[in-house]
Protein backbone atom coordinates (compact mmCIF):
# COMPACT_ATOMS: atom_id res chain seq x y z
CA UNK A 1 0.00 0.00 0.00
CA UNK A 2 1.53 3.48 -1.08
CA UNK A 3 1.92 6.31 1.58
CA UNK A 4 -0.73 8.45 -0.03
CA UNK A 5 -3.05 5.84 0.63
CA UNK A 6 -2.49 4.94 4.53
CA UNK A 7 -6.17 4.81 6.39
CA UNK A 8 -6.39 6.98 9.22
CA UNK A 9 -5.86 3.09 11.20
CA UNK A 10 -2.32 3.34 10.22
CA UNK A 11 -1.78 6.98 11.40
CA UNK A 12 -2.69 5.80 15.09
CA UNK A 13 0.13 5.72 17.79
CA UNK A 14 0.58 2.19 18.66
CA UNK A 15 1.78 1.92 22.46
CA UNK A 16 1.26 5.04 24.89
CA UNK A 17 4.99 6.17 24.74
CA UNK A 18 3.68 7.40 20.84
CA UNK A 19 0.89 9.14 22.09
CA UNK A 20 1.38 13.22 22.48
CA UNK A 21 -0.31 14.72 24.71
CA UNK A 22 -2.01 14.36 27.83
CA UNK A 23 1.04 13.68 29.91
CA UNK A 24 -1.32 12.67 33.39
CA UNK A 25 -3.51 10.92 31.97
CA UNK A 26 -1.32 8.71 30.08
CA UNK A 27 1.52 8.30 33.43
CA UNK A 28 -2.27 7.00 34.82
CA UNK A 29 -3.08 4.81 32.69
CA UNK A 30 0.76 3.52 32.24
CA UNK A 31 -0.04 2.91 36.07
CA UNK A 32 -2.68 1.32 35.48
CA UNK A 33 -2.03 -1.09 32.91
CA UNK A 34 1.23 -2.10 34.18
CA UNK A 35 -0.53 -3.38 37.80
CA UNK A 36 -3.48 -5.21 36.10
CA UNK A 37 -0.67 -7.37 33.80
CA UNK A 38 1.39 -7.90 37.23
CA UNK A 39 -1.89 -8.95 38.93
CA UNK A 40 -2.88 -10.94 35.77
CA UNK A 41 -5.86 -9.60 36.41
CA UNK A 42 -8.72 -7.62 33.54
CA UNK A 43 -8.53 -3.57 34.35
CA UNK A 44 -10.92 -1.86 36.12
CA UNK A 45 -13.45 -0.52 33.89
CA UNK A 46 -12.26 2.19 31.61
CA UNK A 47 -14.87 5.52 30.40
CA UNK A 48 -13.05 8.08 28.43
CA UNK A 49 -15.00 11.02 27.90
CA UNK A 50 -14.22 14.49 25.97
CA UNK A 51 -14.85 16.09 22.23
CA UNK A 52 -15.01 14.27 19.12
CA UNK A 53 -11.29 13.69 17.66
CA UNK A 54 -9.47 13.65 21.21
CA UNK A 55 -8.56 9.99 21.03
CA UNK A 56 -10.72 7.78 22.93
CA UNK A 57 -10.80 5.33 20.31
CA UNK A 58 -6.64 5.38 19.86
CA UNK A 59 -6.18 4.85 23.93
CA UNK A 60 -8.75 1.81 23.65
CA UNK A 61 -6.56 0.01 21.05
CA UNK A 62 -3.54 1.18 22.68
CA UNK A 63 -5.06 -0.22 26.13
CA UNK A 64 -5.46 -3.26 24.32
CA UNK A 65 -1.57 -3.55 22.73
CA UNK A 66 -0.09 -2.97 26.11
CA UNK A 67 -2.37 -5.76 27.83
CA UNK A 68 -2.11 -8.37 25.18
CA UNK A 69 -5.53 -8.76 24.63
CA UNK A 70 -7.75 -8.83 21.57
CA UNK A 71 -10.19 -5.95 21.95
CA UNK A 72 -13.71 -5.81 20.45
CA UNK A 73 -15.69 -2.79 19.19
CA UNK A 74 -19.03 -2.33 19.48
CA UNK A 75 -20.97 1.32 19.29
CA UNK A 76 -23.93 2.40 21.89
CA UNK A 77 -26.98 2.59 18.91
CA UNK A 78 -25.99 -0.67 17.85
CA UNK A 79 -26.66 -2.49 20.58
CA UNK A 80 -30.20 -2.55 20.86
CA UNK A 81 -30.92 -5.59 21.86
CA UNK A 82 -29.87 -7.54 25.10
CA UNK A 83 -29.24 -10.59 22.81
CA UNK A 84 -26.64 -8.33 20.62
CA UNK A 85 -24.67 -7.91 24.07
CA UNK A 86 -24.59 -10.92 25.16
CA UNK A 87 -23.60 -12.49 21.71
CA UNK A 88 -20.81 -9.91 22.40
CA UNK A 89 -19.78 -11.57 25.57
CA UNK A 90 -20.18 -14.76 25.38
CA UNK A 91 -17.18 -14.67 22.63
CA UNK A 92 -14.58 -12.59 24.74
CA UNK A 93 -11.71 -14.36 25.98
CA UNK A 94 -10.33 -13.93 29.30
CA UNK A 95 -9.01 -10.23 30.06
CA UNK A 96 -10.19 -9.25 26.83
CA UNK A 97 -11.51 -5.71 26.54
CA UNK A 98 -15.30 -4.48 24.98
CA UNK A 99 -14.91 -0.96 23.60
CA UNK A 100 -18.46 0.62 23.17
CA UNK A 101 -18.10 4.30 21.78
CA UNK A 102 -20.66 6.49 22.23
CA UNK A 103 -22.24 4.51 25.62
CA UNK A 104 -24.35 7.05 26.31
CA UNK A 105 -26.48 5.95 23.56
CA UNK A 106 -27.05 2.45 24.53
CA UNK A 107 -30.20 1.57 25.16
CA UNK A 108 -31.68 1.14 28.93
CA UNK A 109 -32.59 -2.84 28.32
CA UNK A 110 -29.06 -3.55 27.45
CA UNK A 111 -27.42 -1.16 29.77
CA UNK A 112 -29.66 -3.56 32.87
CA UNK A 113 -28.15 -6.59 31.55
CA UNK A 114 -24.64 -4.98 31.08
CA UNK A 115 -24.53 -4.63 35.33
CA UNK A 116 -24.35 -8.02 36.47
CA UNK A 117 -21.92 -8.72 33.55
CA UNK A 118 -19.46 -5.85 35.22
CA UNK A 119 -19.89 -6.39 38.64
CA UNK A 120 -20.08 -10.43 38.68
CA UNK A 121 -18.61 -11.76 35.36
CA UNK A 122 -22.81 -13.23 34.64
CA UNK A 123 -25.58 -12.47 32.69
CA UNK A 124 -29.05 -12.69 33.97
CA UNK A 125 -31.52 -13.35 30.90
CA UNK A 126 -34.95 -13.88 30.78
CA UNK A 127 -36.39 -16.57 28.53
CA UNK A 128 -39.76 -16.82 27.38
CA UNK A 129 -42.63 -14.78 28.84
CA UNK A 130 -45.52 -14.73 30.96
CA UNK A 131 -45.91 -17.28 33.68
CA UNK A 132 -43.15 -19.58 31.63
CA UNK A 133 -39.90 -17.12 31.90
CA UNK A 134 -37.66 -18.06 33.70
CA UNK A 135 -34.44 -16.56 34.66
CA UNK A 136 -30.79 -18.01 33.52
CA UNK A 137 -27.57 -17.09 34.76
CA UNK A 138 -24.51 -17.50 31.96
CA UNK A 139 -20.81 -16.50 33.58
CA UNK A 140 -18.77 -14.71 30.97
CA UNK A 141 -15.26 -14.48 31.10
CA UNK A 142 -13.97 -11.42 33.10
CA UNK A 143 -13.34 -8.66 30.83
CA UNK A 144 -12.95 -4.70 31.00
CA UNK A 145 -15.69 -2.47 29.50
CA UNK A 146 -14.18 1.10 27.57
CA UNK A 147 -16.57 3.08 27.03
CA UNK A 148 -16.23 6.57 25.36
CA UNK A 149 -18.91 9.63 25.06
CA UNK A 150 -18.66 12.91 24.28
CA UNK A 151 -21.53 13.90 26.74
CA UNK A 152 -21.04 11.94 29.98
CA UNK A 153 -23.50 13.82 31.70
CA UNK A 154 -26.46 11.49 29.78
CA UNK A 155 -24.86 8.53 31.39
CA UNK A 156 -27.07 7.06 34.24
CA UNK A 157 -25.59 6.87 37.75
CA UNK A 158 -25.39 3.06 37.94
CA UNK A 159 -23.52 2.62 34.79
CA UNK A 160 -21.04 5.44 35.50
CA UNK A 161 -20.53 4.19 38.77
CA UNK A 162 -19.28 1.12 37.73
CA UNK A 163 -16.52 2.96 36.19
CA UNK A 164 -13.37 2.32 38.27
CA UNK A 165 -11.19 4.47 35.81
CA UNK A 166 -12.66 7.65 34.59
CA UNK A 167 -10.70 9.63 32.36
CA UNK A 168 -11.52 13.15 30.86
CA UNK A 169 -9.88 14.16 27.30
CA UNK A 170 -9.11 17.63 26.81
CA UNK A 171 -8.17 19.81 23.57
CA UNK A 172 -4.60 19.92 22.40
CA UNK A 173 -2.13 22.91 22.88
CA UNK A 174 -1.27 23.63 19.57
CA UNK A 175 2.54 22.63 20.18
CA UNK A 176 1.10 19.66 21.05
CA UNK A 177 -0.84 19.00 17.96
CA UNK A 178 2.27 20.03 15.52
CA UNK A 179 4.07 17.56 16.89
CA UNK A 180 0.88 15.38 16.23
CA UNK A 181 1.64 16.57 12.46
CA UNK A 182 4.52 16.42 11.86
CA UNK A 183 4.62 12.40 12.96
CA UNK A 184 1.54 12.42 10.28
CA UNK A 185 3.79 13.78 7.91
CA UNK A 186 6.62 11.70 8.52
CA UNK A 187 4.47 8.66 7.93
CA UNK A 188 2.57 9.59 4.83
CA UNK A 189 5.94 11.15 3.58
CA UNK A 190 5.41 14.55 3.81
CA UNK A 191 8.13 17.41 4.12
CA UNK A 192 6.49 20.08 6.53
CA UNK A 193 8.91 22.25 8.78
CA UNK A 194 8.10 23.44 12.23
CA UNK A 195 6.65 26.18 11.21
CA UNK A 196 4.42 24.66 8.81
CA UNK A 197 3.33 22.05 11.46
CA UNK A 198 2.43 24.90 13.82
CA UNK A 199 0.32 26.83 11.73
CA UNK A 200 -1.41 23.76 11.15
CA UNK A 201 -1.75 22.96 14.79
CA UNK A 202 -2.71 26.26 15.77
CA UNK A 203 -5.60 26.05 13.49
CA UNK A 204 -6.95 22.71 14.28
CA UNK A 205 -9.43 23.18 17.32
CA UNK A 206 -7.43 21.78 19.55
CA UNK A 207 -8.11 18.26 17.96
CA UNK A 208 -5.37 16.02 16.18
CA UNK A 209 -8.42 14.17 14.15
CA UNK A 210 -8.85 17.82 12.28
CA UNK A 211 -5.19 18.37 12.63
CA UNK A 212 -4.53 15.17 10.27
CA UNK A 213 -7.37 16.38 8.24
CA UNK A 214 -5.93 19.84 7.53
CA UNK A 215 -2.31 18.11 6.95
CA UNK A 216 -3.55 16.25 4.17
CA UNK A 217 -6.08 18.61 2.30
CA UNK A 218 -2.51 21.59 2.75
CA UNK A 219 -0.70 18.35 1.14
CA UNK A 220 -2.86 18.44 -1.68
CA UNK A 221 -2.45 22.39 -2.46
CA UNK A 222 1.21 21.77 -2.35
CA UNK A 223 1.05 19.13 -4.47
CA UNK A 224 -0.89 21.23 -7.46
CA UNK A 225 1.15 23.87 -6.89
CA UNK A 226 4.47 22.32 -7.22
CA UNK A 227 5.65 22.68 -3.83
CA UNK A 228 7.82 20.33 -2.13
CA UNK A 229 8.61 21.41 0.99
CA UNK A 230 5.10 22.84 3.16
CA UNK A 231 6.28 25.73 5.36
CA UNK A 232 4.32 28.65 6.83
CA UNK A 233 3.24 30.56 4.22
CA UNK A 234 1.95 27.57 2.12
CA UNK A 235 0.02 25.93 5.01
CA UNK A 236 -1.64 29.55 5.91
CA UNK A 237 -2.46 30.10 2.02
CA UNK A 238 -3.80 26.72 1.65
CA UNK A 239 -6.10 26.89 5.07
CA UNK A 240 -7.42 30.69 3.80
CA UNK A 241 -8.56 28.82 0.76
CA UNK A 242 -10.07 25.92 2.57
CA UNK A 243 -11.77 29.02 4.62
CA UNK A 244 -9.94 28.09 7.97
CA UNK A 245 -9.45 31.38 9.53
CA UNK A 246 -6.03 32.88 12.03
CA UNK A 247 -8.15 31.67 15.14
CA UNK A 248 -9.20 28.36 13.71
CA UNK A 249 -12.66 29.21 12.55
CA UNK A 250 -14.46 27.95 9.63
CA UNK A 251 -17.18 29.08 8.04
CA UNK A 252 -20.19 27.01 9.98
CA UNK A 253 -18.29 28.96 13.07
CA UNK A 254 -18.98 31.94 11.75
CA UNK A 255 -21.93 31.83 10.89
CA UNK A 256 -23.31 30.80 14.03
CA UNK A 257 -21.46 34.04 15.79
CA UNK A 258 -23.15 35.82 12.97
CA UNK A 259 -26.39 35.08 13.17
CA UNK A 260 -26.30 35.27 17.37
CA UNK A 261 -24.85 38.80 16.96
CA UNK A 262 -26.74 40.21 14.17
CA UNK A 263 -30.03 38.70 14.38
CA UNK A 264 -30.23 38.24 18.24
CA UNK A 265 -28.52 41.25 19.05
CA UNK A 266 -25.11 38.76 20.64
CA UNK A 267 -27.68 36.78 22.58
CA UNK A 268 -28.95 35.28 24.64
CA UNK A 269 -30.70 33.20 22.65
CA UNK A 270 -31.65 29.41 23.01
CA UNK A 271 -29.51 26.65 21.61
CA UNK A 272 -32.90 24.95 19.04
CA UNK A 273 -33.79 28.63 17.78
CA UNK A 274 -30.27 29.52 16.87
CA UNK A 275 -29.95 25.89 15.40
CA UNK A 276 -33.05 26.62 13.35
CA UNK A 277 -31.42 29.94 12.45
CA UNK A 278 -28.25 28.09 11.37
CA UNK A 279 -30.07 25.66 9.03
CA UNK A 280 -28.37 22.79 11.79
CA UNK A 281 -28.90 19.92 13.52
CA UNK A 282 -29.05 21.02 17.82
CA UNK A 283 -26.65 18.08 18.53
CA UNK A 284 -24.09 19.00 15.75
CA UNK A 285 -24.22 22.35 17.77
CA UNK A 286 -23.51 21.52 20.95
CA UNK A 287 -21.60 18.55 20.13
CA UNK A 288 -18.98 20.11 17.72
CA UNK A 289 -19.24 23.68 17.13
CA UNK A 290 -19.97 24.91 20.68
CA UNK A 291 -17.00 23.20 22.87
CA UNK A 292 -14.60 24.94 20.91
CA UNK A 293 -16.11 28.64 20.72
CA UNK A 294 -16.80 28.44 24.48
CA UNK A 295 -13.03 27.19 25.22
CA UNK A 296 -11.63 29.89 22.90
CA UNK A 297 -14.03 32.46 24.08
CA UNK A 298 -16.20 33.50 21.76
CA UNK A 299 -19.01 32.29 23.43
CA UNK A 300 -20.61 31.96 26.77
CA UNK A 301 -23.26 29.70 28.16
CA UNK A 302 -25.87 31.11 30.21
CA UNK A 303 -29.25 29.78 31.32
CA UNK A 304 -30.97 32.34 29.24
CA UNK A 305 -28.89 30.70 26.35
CA UNK A 306 -25.89 31.53 23.81
CA UNK A 307 -24.70 35.06 24.22
CA UNK A 308 -21.55 36.42 22.14
CA UNK A 309 -18.72 37.94 23.73
CA UNK A 310 -16.98 40.70 22.99
CA UNK A 311 -14.01 38.59 21.33
CA UNK A 312 -16.81 36.95 18.99
CA UNK A 313 -17.60 40.81 18.30
CA UNK A 314 -14.31 41.91 17.00
CA UNK A 315 -13.52 39.05 15.22
CA UNK A 316 -17.09 38.95 13.13
CA UNK A 317 -16.33 42.93 12.15
CA UNK A 318 -12.66 41.49 11.36
CA UNK A 319 -13.63 38.24 9.36
CA UNK A 320 -17.75 38.54 9.13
Amino acid sequence: MSEDALPDEQLRPGTLDEFIGHQTLRGNLKVYLQAAKERGQALDHVLFYGNPGLGKTTLAQIMAGELGVNMVSSSGPVLERSGDLAAILTSLSRNDILFIDEIHRMPVVVEEVMYPALEDFRLDLVIGQGPGARTVKIPVEPFTLVGATTRIGLLSSPLRDRFGVILHLDFYSPEELARIVKRTARILGVSITDAGAFEIGRRSRGTPRIANRYLRRVRDFSTVNGSELIGKEEAANALARMDVDENGLDQMDRKLLSVLIENYGGGPVGLKTLAVACSEDVRTLEDIYEPYLVQSGFLKLTRRGRVATLKAYEHIKLFG
